[in-house]
């Protein structure tokens, strides 16, 4: 199966998918987490500051991740299209082009989980936006393409690492 967390940042994604990893279930799973911090280093800018440029190579390890036949991600084509769309440096134009192009990618997950940011406090990792206002901006935006582009299954996860591993396991049941 190719399964895919979406969420804001600092919502528990890469967590959740290095607690799913431990698990039986996903022993035969190729499991993706961030890689901000690689991608800053190489040049690529993040958050607010991003580029087209940047979005797609983002866009890239979403659709390399989707060539697995069993993947386990912390990002999906959601994150990437909310970013992009709230990119002060991309144009009207070109974000629409590029989320149209990037949902042609949605039909491959086989399960999406989306994460509610509420109750979860804000974590300063050193790459990633701690503004809380951006950071509700990006759920907003997440919310509202998941409703425009609809995956083939969608999950809401809430709760602590333990009700969430739960959750997706039942629901892979």
């Amino acid at each position: 199966m190719k399964i895919g967390l979406c969420g804001t940042m600092s919502v528990g994604k890469t967590t959740l998918v290095k607690a799913l990893a431990k698990t039986a279930e996903f022993k035969n799973y190729k499991t993706a987490t961030e890689r901000s911090k690689y991608l800053r280093d190489l040049g690529i800018p993040l958050n607010t500051d991003s580029t087209i440029n940047g979005q797609f190579v983002f866009l890239a390890e979403r659709s390399s991740e989707l060539l697995h036949e069993n993947i386990l991600t912390d990002r999906t084509i959601w994150d990437v299209c909310s970013f992009t769309m709230l990119a002060k440096s991309i144009g009207t134009h070109d974000k629409s082009q590029f989320v149209n192009a990037a949902m042609t990618l949605r039909e491959q997950y086989d399960i999406v989980f989306y994460i509610e940011p509420v109750g979860v406090e804000m974590e300063d990792n050193g790459v990633r936006e701690t503004n809380l206002e951006y950071r509700a901006d990006i759920n907003q935006e997440i919310l509202r393409l998941l409703s425009l582009f609809p995956p083939k299954k969608l999950v809401i996860l809430h709760g602590s690492t333990k009700d969430r591993v739960k959750t997706v396991l039942d629901a892979l049941k």
